[in-house]
């Protein structure tokens, strides 16, 4: 398949293999990058930089030129670090955001007495803007942004509300992928206020997401993402009745085939660089 070279896609996730497996869709995203690469994409990806990531083994390094961005979380400022690897086996880059506050740790979302960390819901709103304002600082207009994971639930909605007018997202469309719940906890109560990162957004936005669960992350990253792929056969009922294709939405059922062959992925950031 021949795609332009200009077309331009952004991977943000929780986890890509080898720097971080917690499921399957680690080693999907990794051949999905590499193929899409391969294709002629312009592809980056950009992940957090969880503390159980060793630096050393991947090669991690950090972006001095694009140092000095602070991310403000519930009116405080966090000062973001942005590090850079090389994908293995492909000439691609992975950006991880760090900050000490929020991913120095030694565990992900659980400490060592597997309690859901406080602050996950903090951590989350701090990742998704610290993605978007890492594409503002590049200056590098993606085509589409394809959000992986309940930690990227958040962007969707923010490219059609604080980010809507920025120059860099003008043409961007956005693909949510749906797994299955990965927690059973809540995020604090908190998470709907801090999640309100501008006057754009009001709280009748963040409606879906005020249960605070993994389902309802799921839901609020789908609503507002222009293409919806459901990307487990595990998924629960409760999700996927809420979920249907509509005018300005289009719902991708689940394809087995991925996991082997994801040409049906590449063809679809295909239509949508070309649209």
């Amino acid at each position: 398949m021949s795609v332009d070279t200009k077309k331009r896609v952004l991977i943000i996730c929780n986890e890509l293999s080898p720097y971080l497996e917690f499921s399957e869709f680690a080693q999907i995203l990794n051949k999905l990058a590499i193929k899409t690469f391969e294709a002629g994409v312009e592809i980056r990806i950009i992940m957090p930089r969880f503390g159980v990531i060793n630096e050393r083994r991947h090669k991690l390094h950090e972006v001095v030129r694009l140092s000095g961005i602070n991310i403000i979380v519930d009116k405080d400022d966090y000062p973001l670090i942005i590090k850079v690897a090389s994908l293995p086996n492909a000439r691609l880059q992975v950006y991880f955001m760090d900050n000490d506050d929020y991913f120095k740790r030694k565990f992900v979302f659980r400490d060592e007495n597997e309690k859901f960390y406080d602050d996950n819901a903090d951590r989350t709103v701090f990742f998704c803007k610290s993605a978007l304002e890492t594409v503002k600082k590049f200056g590098w207009p993606p085509n589409v942004i394809h959000c992986h994971g309940w930690m990227t639930s958040l962007v969707p909605l923010f490219l059609k509300t604080t980010y809507k007018k920025e120059p860099v997202f003008s043409f961007t469309k956005s693909i949510y992928t749906v797994q299955a719940d990965q927690f059973k906890e809540k995020l604090s109560d908190q998470f709907v206020r801090k999640a309100m990162i501008s006057a754009d957004i009001k709280e009748k936005d963040l409606e879906v997401f005020k249960d605070r669960t993994n389902t309802a992350l799921t839901l609020g990253g789908a609503k507002y993402a222009d293409i919806v792929i459901m990307g487990d056969k595990k998924i629960s009922s409760k999700i996927t009745d809420e979920i249907k294709p509509s005018r300005t939405k289009k719902v991708i059922p689940f394809e087995p085939e991925w996991v082997e062959d994801i040409t049906s992925l590449l063809d679809l950031y295909k239509s949508l660089t070309d649209s």
